[in-house]
């Protein structure tokens, strides 16, 4: 399998402990924007790749889909989605997305929150989200902003003072690994530029329909670090039809 940081206990323990994990999509400060990019989803199959806790699988299920695939590497992730309450449509299943196969156009809709930056190679996946979409089909995706990335340990450059200059960028086009700190623990993800990314989708045939880089709302500003994310993107929205 693929590495898996979030099957650490001690990792999975301090995820489980921060804002969006205890909140759901409510703590979710990209989660309004990326609603807004959503399709209709009633009636509708769905693939969320990275499910995690099943938030947004619930709440597709919720908004009517008739079937909901959750994917996720993590067996501490899947626990905790399924100890859940959740719809009869959906159903969990342990994978790593770059080995997934489905028939062609067994979906209305892919999705996929914050996941994307762990995948090495994007354009191979994205050829193959494209296969499985049905005719006229959706990717509604985030993943980490290329300015967030692209430097590696993903903080802040500090003053002697301890007070927040500025957010580094740099080896900007130097696609691949990085090694990011992320709740303390070292975590591999995967830097790629904003051309590659939008790339692969017009490569797959998929045409681009949104791109967002969310801000903080108003109501999560006061929530400590949150003033600081409007210095810089950390996420990335988009969202692609097949024609």
């Amino acid at each position: 399998m693929k590495e898996n940081k979030y099957d650490d206990a001690a990792f999975f323990a301090k995820y489980a402990g921060m804002h969006r994990s205890i909140y759901g999509l409510a703590g979710a400060a990209e989660w309004a924007a990326l609603r807004a990019m959503l399709p209709d989803t009633a009636g509708k199959s769905v693939l969320d790749l990275g499910c995690g806790y099943g938030w947004h699988c619930r709440y597709f299920a919720e908004s009517g889909a008739s079937r909901v695939l959750g994917i996720d590497l993590s067996e501490r992730m899947l626990a905790e989605a399924r100890s859940r309450a959740n719809p009869p449509a959906i159903e969990y299943r342990r994978a790593a997305m770059e080995e997934l196969d489905f028939p062609a156009g067994s979906f209305d809709l892919v999705f996929s929150s914050l996941a994307f930056h762990y995948v090495r190679d994007f354009a191979p996946l994205v050829a193959n989200i494209a296969r499985w979409l049905k005719r006229g089909g959706a990717l509604v995706c985030s993943m980490e902003h290329p300015v967030f990335t692209s430097s590696g340990p993903q903080d802040w450059d500090y003053a002697p003072d301890g007070t927040i200059r500025h957010f580094p960028v740099d080896r900007y086009f130097e696609e691949g690994e990085r090694e990011a700190i992320f709740l303390g623990e070292r975590v591999i993800k995967y830097h790629r530029t904003l051309t590659t990314i939008v790339g692969a989708l017009f490569a797959s045939g998929l045409r681009l329909t949104g791109l967002v880089e969310p801000q903080p709302p108003e109501d999560m500003l006061d929530l400590p670090g949150m003033r600081d994310e409007m210095r810089r993107p950390m996420m990335l929205l988009l969202s692609a039809k097949k024609a």
